[in-house]
Parts: structure tokens; C-alpha cells; sequence
């Protein structure tokens, strides 16, 4: 079986939007501020972008907070007024933990790590479908440690489901996670060493990697 190349897929649907003088509406769930930085960069003169910051696997709430502030202060001193809108979701952790639960065992790319991706994905398609978006997708793929496969066939379930087109990304290509840790740097943004879950947290600190 060919293996999909998400980037080819996603230049295409850019590429026919453009032909067409299209400028879709995104909804784009947002991780932090650095892996938001490039695909904002990227995207932000192709759709009209809304962010969505909602994160329950983040078992801090200061850390929570924290993240989200930096993601939209990037938004505010990287973009016109008015260009990106910003929304966060509330901080509701005990969602993660019943996502996951019989697996808190497992290691980073385990069924964990989808059971979460499935939860934030199926919450950014619902909002999607409520608030009329053409698409949506997320910033995770820009990650070398977050598997690209996976995120995409749970983006594919959570359209299928709501009825709002998921756009298809592997936003690390094209040498999208360098650019985005210039982009960190060139802002002054918080670099986290973990995903957000105390499991991921406790496996960074062993690894002594970003993500």
C-alpha cells in the first residue's frame, strides 16, 4: 500500500482554492504557540483562520494557562488586528484522563497518545460544524514525535463524523518545524519539553527533547 504524503495533498487543496479565488474559513486547533507559529505563517494569507487553543491532556492548569497565553500573544504581535480570530476552550482535564483511561501505562505513540488526538480533534470538528468552517485541522503534525498517520486518520473520522472537511497537513515537511523554532525564537516563545500529559512529561524528562 502507497504511503499518503499528506503535504502533496494538502498543496493540492490549496492550489484548487486558489484557481477558484477561494479564501475558506479554518478552524485550526492550536497545541501551543511554537508549533503554531509556522502553520500560521504558512496558511494565514490562504483561509480566514480562527484558533482554537483546547488542550485538556495539559495536567497543569498554571501550565495550561501558560501556553495559551504565549499562543495568543503570538497571534496578537505576529498578525494584523483582526486577522486571526482566538478561542480558547476551558481548562477540563478530567476529559483526557476518561479518554484514556486503561492506558495511562502505555508510551508516547501508544493508543494513548490517538485516544487524545481522536478527543481534541472530535471537539475542533464539532465546533467546525456549529460555527459553519469550511475545514479544520491542527498544528500536531508539525511535531517529529507525533505521528502524522495517526493524526489524520482521526481528523478523517472526526469530518466524516460531523460533516465539515478535515484539511489533511504534515506540517513538519518542507522544513515547517525548523521554521517554526526560528519563529520561536525570533519571538521570544515558550518552548515546553513535553506535550502536555503528566505521561509525556515524565517520558520528555528521560529523553531530554522538545516536541
Amino acid at each position: 500500500m502507497t504511503k499518503r504524503n499528506y503535504q502533496k495533498e494538502l498543496e493540492q487543496i490549496l492550489a484548487e482554492n486558489a484557481a477558484k479565488n477561494l479564501r475558506p474559513k479554518l478552524l485550526l486547533h492550536v497545541c501551543c504557540a511554537p508549533c503554531s507559529s509556522y502553520v500560521l505563517e504558512y496558511l494565514s494569507d490562504l483561509f480566514e483562520i480562527t484558533v482554537f487553543y483546547y488542550n485538556p491532556n495539559i495536567g497543569d492548569e498554571a501550565e495550561y494557562e501558560k501556553r495559551r497565553a504565549e499562543a495568543e500573544r503570538f497571534v496578537s504581535e505576529a498578525f494584523p488586528a483582526g486577522k486571526i480570530r482566538f478561542l480558547a476552550g476551558e481548562w477540563r482535564p478530567y476529559e483526557y484522563y476518561d479518554a484514556v483511561k486503561g492506558l495511562e501505562a502505555l508510551g508516547e505513540g501508544s493508543e494513548r497518545c490517538r485516544k487524545c488526538f481522536a478527543l481534541r480533534l472530535s471537539q475542533t470538528a464539532r465546533l467546525a460544524f456549529h460555527g459553519g468552517y469550511d475545514y479544520f485541522t491542527t498544528t500536531l503534525t508539525i511535531s517529529p514525535l507525533k505521528n502524522a498517520d495517526v493524526l489524520n486518520e482521526e481528523g478523517e473520522k472526526a469530518a466524516q463524523i460531523w460533516g465539515v472537511k478535515f484539511l489533511p497537513s504534515d506540517f513538519k515537511k518542507r522544513d515547517g518545524y525548523k521554521r517554526s523554532i526560528e519563529l520561536s525564537a525570533q519571538y521570544g516563545l515558550y518552548r515546553q519539553n513535553y506535550c502536555g500529559c503528566e505521561f509525556s512529561k515524565k517520558e520528555a524528562a528521560q529523553r531530554g527533547q522538545n516536541c
